[in-house]
């Protein structure tokens, strides 16, 4: 443990520095394609903070172990962090600088070289502030979701959600979660349109009533919201645009000052009116991010006065605090915040539940990998994949790959249902159905994806005997203990018809195998020797391994 203490006001530096050795690769929480190791010079100071990120990293060799690996207990202040290699001296660095008040302490934990990297960040994110307070997911936040946003983006009205509702229902669904455009002045252009947030007469003429419907059918109801959006177009531009002063031009609105008390109690009571006046269960918060626009200009009340103080980072927490309290007071345990990156960090899980992998429509990889990366930081918590879409004009074994990306996390599924195949909506309700019958290992158990550089090609997850293994890169090996598991299920996500295992001793196993729509092609029982075995499984198939 490092614990830095100022005797006056001043922001602090510490360098963390080790012998480059059988280095790798380097993962940090918005790593995102940034896998392999960056030189010291290539990047500019990174400023994380409550709404962006975390301070936390995790240095690997080329058996996935780690051997530098750190958090910071400054989770709602805004830090600046550099790290790379050293070409001049075969070593990697991590620098962190933090502004600390006279008498403030700021504590990094180091954790031991050795053990595998998840092991390693499970151990960092337990002892981050905001782990052990977390706001716990109900059991509808838990189950697998259906958003409205690839399937109809702005195209919403009470009539088309409710009959996507039902269906989601019949296949499992627990909760759906209404996007961007149920609100007035939505269908301006991008962002210009936020900051009323009243329902849209013509799409949604009754809108409690229209909730009330589609809980009926055992859904619970979450509704977006961009609290700090503020567009021109809206009639509250017109009194809180001076507390606006930044405009993002690729969003086309300006961005609310969360450091300005005035603007913080818009928010908070604008979001606990929406839950109250109609019946919502929660809400999705986004772009919550934008508010680091202002983490370089002079804050609280246009001097630094403020409630919130100068620091951006802390506004946001005094805001969130407050929103986190108004709709517990109104919810209770049962409430949904929704979360997404790069604000899922341990530090956020006070004040949301669902914790979300950021956009990245139709792509599989990355949504693996931005699932996996929020869950390293957050053990226990509820992290849902980004929402799923695919062409429905495709194979069904190249859709059913977009769900095995969501395996390791809550899927949402935001296909247009009432227009998908007989065979999309087969394969979808038997993947739906997989995750729910183990689903306590997929998102409760002990988890191995060996090293994030290699884009965690084969993940493998375990509870007592049962595991759940699947693999997502071609040509890849996975090893298998056969006399640990009674329960093994095998999942091809690739395109090739089979997969090799390496087991480390003989036995017999019966073997169960499907296709993508879980229709079995094949039941065998068969003797395996040590080491290496072929096993036919179809494209995006399965196949279940027990005990014979």
């Amino acid at each position: 443990m490092i614990r830095v203490k100022c005797t006056q006001t001043e922001t602090t530096l510490v360098r963390l520095d080790v012998p480059l050795g059988d280095g790798v690769g380097y993962w940090h929480p918005a790593a995102g394609w940034e896998r392999p190791l960056p030189a010291d010079w290539e990047g500019e100071w990174r400023r994380v903070g409550l709404v962006d990120s975390a301070a936390a990293g995790c240095l690997y060799d080329g058996a996935g172990r780690s051997l530098l690996a750190f958090a910071g207990d400054h989770g709602d202040a805004t830090t600046l962090v550099r790290f790379g290699v050293s070409e001049d001296s075969a070593r990697f660095g991590v620098w962190l600088a933090t502004p600390l008040r006279a008498g403030e302490e700021y504590r990094l934990r180091i954790e031991a070289p050795g053990r595998p990297v998840d092991d390693t960040l499970r151990t960092l994110a337990r002892w981050m502030p905001g782990t052990g307070d977390a706001l716990p997911a109900p059991e509808a936040g838990r189950t697998p979701a259906y958003s409205t946003w690839y399937s109809m983006h702005h195209a919403v009205s009470e009539a088309a959600v409710e009959a996507e509702a039902a269906i989601a229902a019949d296949l499992g669904c627990g909760l759906l979660l209404l996007d961007d455009g149920w609100q007035e002045q939505a269908d301006h252009h991008k962002y210009s349109g936020c900051g009323d947030w009243t329902p849209d007469q013509a799409k949604f003429p009754d809108f409690r009533a229209h909730v009330r419907r589609a809980r009926e059918t055992g859904l619970r109801y979450v509704a977006w919201i961009a609290p700090l959006l503020l567009g021109e177009h809206s009639r509250t531009h017109a009194t809180l645009a001076r507390l606006a002063p930044h405009r993002v031009p690729r969003l086309a609105c300006q961005v609310l000052d969360p450091r300005q008390d005035e603007v913080r109690a818009f928010v908070v009571e604008r979001c606990a009116d929406l839950v109250e006046r109609y019946g919502l269960d929660g809400l999705k918060l986004d772009f919550l991010e934008t508010a680091m626009v202002y983490a370089d200009t002079v804050g609280g009340n246009g001097d630094g006065t403020g409630a919130a103080g100068a620091d951006v980072s802390q506004a946001m927490r005094v805001l969130l605090d407050d929103l986190h309290t108004r709709l517990r007071a109104l919810r209770g345990a049962d409430v949904l915040i929704e979360l997404r990156q790069p604000y899922a960090g341990p530090a956020m899980r006070r004040f949301g539940n669902l914790l979300r992998a950021g956009d990245c429509p139709a792509d599989a990889t990355a949504n693996r990998l931005r699932t996996l990366d929020i869950a390293r930081l957050a053990p226990g918590a509820s992290v849902h994949c980004d929402m799923l879409m695919w062409d429905p004009r495709a194979r069904v074994e190249a859709a059913a790959r977009q769900l095995h990306s969501a395996l390791y996390s809550v899927p949402q599924i935001s296909a247009r249902l009432t227009e998908l195949s007989a065979e999309h909506r087969e394969m979808t309700a038997w993947w739906l159905e997989f995750w729910r019958q183990y689903r306590d290992v997929l998102i409760d158990g002990e988890r191995h994806t060996g090293r994030p550089d290699e884009r965690d090609a084969t993940i493998t997850a375990w509870s007592g005997d049962r595991a759940v293994i699947t693999v997502f890169g071609e040509h890849r090996v996975v090893p298998l203990d056969p006399g640990r598991f009674t329960d093994v299920a095998l999942v091809n996500s690739t395109t090739a018809d089979h997969v090799v295992l390496d087991l480390t001793e003989g036995t017999r196993i019966r073997l169960a195998v499907s296709d993508a729509r879980g229709r079995p092609t094949g039941t065998q029982v068969r003797e395996f020797g040590p080491g290496l075995h072929h096993l036919s499984v179809p494209p995006s198939g399965l196949c279940r391994l027990s005990p014979a």
